[in-house]
């Protein structure tokens, strides 16, 4: 497979200088109240895994800092927070009509003959919420994956494990197909949908990311958005901005559909679930230890952008971004 760089279009240039001029002021914007606990700065900078923190809360910016790696406006690979994108634009896909809804099933979107198998049954919510039934295509399957001549029949090919609609199974390959039915319903590749209904509307620039060998954007990873940016989204998200989110469509993902066995969180449409400390949070999470968090009844969002070469086990660096964020949530 051959990566494409990151390239910006003179538009996104202009968007980024402006991003970092807001951003030129001091960056930690916090001040630690007298009888609150432990500096949760200072947990971040001790972190040496954590490249950026922003934080919001009621729409306000709170905390900004880069500690280490790209700055705060600069574009930073998401790795798989990039499946919370993908849903938000199945979302407004459906709001626009290109898609049916959730229970449209997968085949006949893409032109493929019925498979005479389990396979006819997929839908659009299997591929959201990762319930495909099909085998995964991520961990130690991501590489012949990404060797083979066409993503998306690899995907559609994999064995049946189980029946679509049941357990969770992680896999980066079912959210290619998404993304490829968004494409093909919607008559537009995938990055000029993420500018368009994301990017514009924020004032952010996506810059290009890897695509296939038919030339499709992959779906559910790789793409790179700035941790400021990121904490835009998550605002966006809170505020249920109809510009980015369409009417019900948060309420809709963040519905709990499945348990991830490797966190015990919840699933919903592109959204892991959880508690901290008893409060309900939704998040996105990426290779590495990227994070969009959002705690809507403490109207707090977390972006956090990390190394993306190194692992985040849930019992490892991802276990001290829980930590991480029990601290934020008490201190702000």
């Amino acid at each position: 497979m051959t990566n494409h760089p990151i390239q910006l279009t003179r538009r996104a240039t202009l968007r980024g200088l402006a991003g970092a001029a807001c951003l030129a002021a001091p960056a930690r914007l916090w001040a630690q109240d007298a009888g609150a606990p432990s500096d949760f700065a200072t947990r971040a900078a001790g972190l040496d895994q954590l490249h950026a923190l922003v934080i919001s809360k009621g729409g306000e910016r709170v905390f900004a800092e880069a500690f280490r790696g790209p700055a705060l406006s600069a574009p930073a690979n998401i790795k798989s927070v990039s499946k919370t994108l993908l849903a938000l634009l199945t979302g407004r896909a459906i709001a626009e009509g290109a898609l049916d809804g959730t229970d449209a099933r997968v085949l006949p979107l893409l032109g493929r003959a019925p498979a005479g198998d389990a396979r006819d049954a997929l839908t659009i919510g299997h591929l959201l919420s990762m319930r495909t039934g099909l085998d995964s295509t991520s961990g130690g399957d991501y590489g012949a994956w990404i060797a083979s001549s066409d993503w998306v029949d690899y995907v559609l090919t994999r064995d049946l494990v189980a029946e679509p609609g049941g357990r969770f199974i992680y896999s980066t390959g079912g959210w290619h197909v998404l993304g490829a039915v968004l494409a093909r319903a919607t008559g537009r590749d995938l990055h000029d949908l993420a500018q368009d209904w994301i990017g514009d509307p924020l004032d952010l620039a996506m810059p290009i990311w890897v695509r296939d060998p038919q030339g499709r954007y992959l779906g559910g990873n790789e793409m790179a958005v700035s941790a400021a940016g990121l904490a835009r989204i998550g605002e966006a998200v809170l505020s249920q901005d109809s510009a980015i989110v369409p009417q019900n469509w948060i309420e809709t993902s963040w519905q709990r559909r499945a348990r991830s066995p490797f966190s015990g969180d919840g699933y919903g449409y592109g959204w892991f679930l959880t508690e901290i400390d008893g409060t309900p949070v939704r998040y996105g999470r990426g290779y590495g230890g990227q994070i969009l968090a959002v705690a809507p009844e403490r109207e707090v969002v977390i972006s956090i952008t990390s190394d993306p070469t190194r692992p985040a086990r849930s019992g490892g660096y991802f276990g001290d971004l829980k930590t991480l964020m029990s601290d934020i949530l008490q201190q702000v």
